[in-house]
């Protein structure tokens, strides 16, 4: 059986392809607000095509685009009306209690990373979700149950913020410059957000574990998204990398829900 995951997020959609509990293949696109329910279907469809795999006989998905949800909601209606369909979100199981003020408002793909994070690690653990937008933090306790978490800028959206509002500023590559003191614009600039993200999140994870009231080496951290390898390279406090832990997270809500 092969079942078709979705993760849509603002800047990027990662879809998957599962035989079993193996992810075969995966795929990342834009998250393309214009595109219709059609060729969402002929992209998915194409890439598990290309592939060489089964038919889908499952989808799962997860959405944090209301306006990208209304297209794929009816691509699934008109090509996947006969199989089994999981969409993240109210009367859907996942298994994590959920221990916030508005359980409601708490983003579908937050949900979904932890738990798969309480289901292949553990809990206590802390999920750090870097994105081009957004590097979320969401924290799970010993017992499996979501505790919230906190929400900073992403790397991307911060180096096109200060190249768009600094007069001398540029884009620039997000590289590890040749030492943490720049010499140039550019590394200047490098230096800032490797080594300054890299720091946030070490910063971040101390005080969640803090206030986890847990001793460091019990809890695991585990660092997903698209992240930028050479920010994570500086993180003191990562303890394992799983760039595909949504997708997997998607696999098990279908399995609690068919």
């Amino acid at each position: 059986m092969t079942l078709l995951a979705l993760d849509v997020g603002n800047s990027q959609t990662v879809i998957g392809a599962f035989e079993g509990e193996k992810l075969a293949e995966h795929w990342t696109v834009s998250s393309d607000a214009h595109r219709t329910a059609d060729e969402w279907y002929l992209l998915a469809h194409g890439f598990v095509r290309a592939a060489g795999l089964a038919e889908v006989e499952a989808v799962a998905m997860c959405s944090t685009v209301p306006s990208i949800q209304v297209e794929l909601r009816t691509m699934l209606e008109r090509y996947f009306a006969d199989i089994p369909v999981s969409i993240v979100g109210p009367g859907v199981r996942t298994g994590v209690p959920i221990h916030t003020d508005n359980p409601r408002e708490v983003g579908a793909d937050r949900i979904v990373n932890a738990l798969a994070a309480a289901e292949v690690y553990g809990g206590p653990a802390i999920v750090v979700d870097m994105n081009g937008t957004a590097t979320i933090f969401d924290v799970v306790d010993a017992k499996g149950r979501y505790l919230g978490g906190a929400i900073a800028p992403g790397v991307e959206v911060s180096l096109e913020a200060l190249a768009r509002r600094g007069a001398q500023l540029r884009s620039v590559e997000l590289a590890e410059p040749r030492g943490v003191i720049g010499k140039n614009t550019v590394e200047a600039i490098q230096s800032g957000a490797v080594y300054g993200f890299a720091g946030l999140v070490d910063g971040m994870v101390d005080h969640l574990v803090d206030a986890l009231d847990a001793e460091p080496d019990e809890v695991t951290v585990v660092v997903t998204g698209a992240f930028p390898e050479a920010v994570v390279d500086h993180c003191d406090t990562i303890t394992t990398r799983d760039p595909w832990l949504t997708l997997t997270g998607l696999r098990l809500v279908h399995e609690r829900n068919h």
